[in-house]
């Protein structure tokens, strides 16, 4: 607070907070709960002006950015900065090397009503022995019919929008995670894990 002649002006400081959480499988990504389903604060303590920067989806799991810098939602999901988001899917099926090439290239999918072209992306397969948590219902099991890892790197984040895509290539996702965002991966993450983060961790992950 500060007196400059007959007006007193107060100064207000906000501290800063940044929180990376791994989201469980079912849980909503945001504060509120809506038709008794889980959210966030279910699971996670944070200030009550800490917010998720975008979303992820109800049966996805994987990394969520908590804060309170309203200049971060912007950088973040503004299209033209195209910042980098990897996802681990599982499909049903042996996927085909047609159908990762038409993925990679980019494929119709319906966004809000309106048809789209998804943007190129980046596509490896992912061997069955990779390292993720146990999903809590864990996906359901057929005998006959096998199924395929494989990472996924986009730059643009539309409503569903891998679900869609490999939908778009008739093959069904059983089993999706947001493995990476910026330069922040879920190694050495579980389901519910909250890692805060410093102003600076954040300036490095995403911005440099």
């Amino acid at each position: 607070m500060s007196i400059q002649g007959d007006f007193v002006i107060i100064e207000t400081f906000i501290f800063i907070n940044h929180y990376l959480i791994y989201k469980p499988f079912q849980v909503l990504s945001q504060f509120t709960s809506m038709d008794g389903k889980r959210c966030l604060k279910d699971i996670v303590d944070v200030p009550t002006d800490v917010y998720p920067v975008g979303r992820l989806d109800y049966d996805s799991e994987g990394l969520l950015l908590l804060t309170n810098d309203t200049k971060i939602n912007h950088q973040l999901l503004t299209p033209a900065l195209e910042h980098k988001r990897i996802y681990w899917v599982q499909v049903e099926g042996m996927i085909t090397t047609k159908a990762i090439a038409m993925l990679t290239a980019g494929v119709s999918i319906n966004n809000n009503g309106m048809i789209i072209q998804t943007k190129p992306a980046r596509l490896d397969l992912l061997g069955d022995d990779i390292a993720v948590p146990e999903r809590n219902p864990p996906i359901r099991f057929r005998k006959n019919i096998p199924t395929t890892w494989v990472e996924i790197q986009l730059t643009e984040g539309k409503n569903r929008q891998v679900r869609k895509m490999f939908a778009a290539v008739h093959f069904p996702v059983l089993r999706l995670i947001r493995a990476q965002i910026g330069a922040f991966t879920i190694q050495g993450m579980q389901p519910g894990d909250v890692i805060t983060l410093s102003n600076e961790e954040v300036r490095q992950g995403f911005f440099r």
